[in-house]
């Protein structure tokens, strides 16, 4: 995803917040805070959400798609899944923040002048809404994600201790 000339790829919105330091000494953005900007900008990637801004030179026009999404693999499809799914977690007032920022990496000052917020009112927003995606996804707990990961394959036991079915 390219942000214009120039544009270094480890150089985002969200990396300069996770690197910048408050007061005390701290990173203005938790770990957990920064791992969830890069989850769901990795999901926003692999669902191919971008917007095509590139022109098609082959001599084949393409069929019109019936449902928008007929020909995404299973993946991209999986990934657009998970990004409704962030985004319903942290609710439309915020959604649209944490997908300018860490999606489509407009700056904060950016976003403020497009929404004609108050400076530095993004900032504060970005990090309530990164701390509710944090939470949606498990970074916020001792231990990482919650998803994907396997706690036993035993059914639950009933008071008498026996495998329930």
């Amino acid at each position: 995803m390219s942000a214009g000339p120039g544009f270094d790829e480890e150089e985002t919105p969200l990396t300069r917040l996770a690197t910048r330091r408050v007061r005390g000494g701290e990173p203005f953005l938790t770990q957990a805070e920064a791992m969830a900007g890069e989850r769901i900008r990795a999901d926003f990637t692999r669902g191919q959400m971008s917007p095509a801004i590139t022109q098609r030179w082959d001599a084949m026009p393409r069929a019109p798609r019936r449902g928008g999404i007929g020909d995404l693999a299973d993946t991209a499809i999986d990934a657009r899944k998970r990004v409704g799914a962030a985004c319903d977690a942290v609710g439309p007032e915020l959604s649209g923040l944490l997908l300018d920022v860490c999606c489509f990496l407009k700056g904060l000052e950016t976003v403020e002048r497009e929404r004609q917020w108050p400076a530095r009112s993004a900032k504060l927003l970005l990090k309530t809404g990164l701390a509710m995606l944090a939470r949606h996804y498990g970074f916020d707990r001792e231990g990482g994600a919650r998803s994907g990961r396997i706690r036993h394959w035993r059914a639950p036991k009933d008071e008498a201790g026996d495998s329930a079915r």
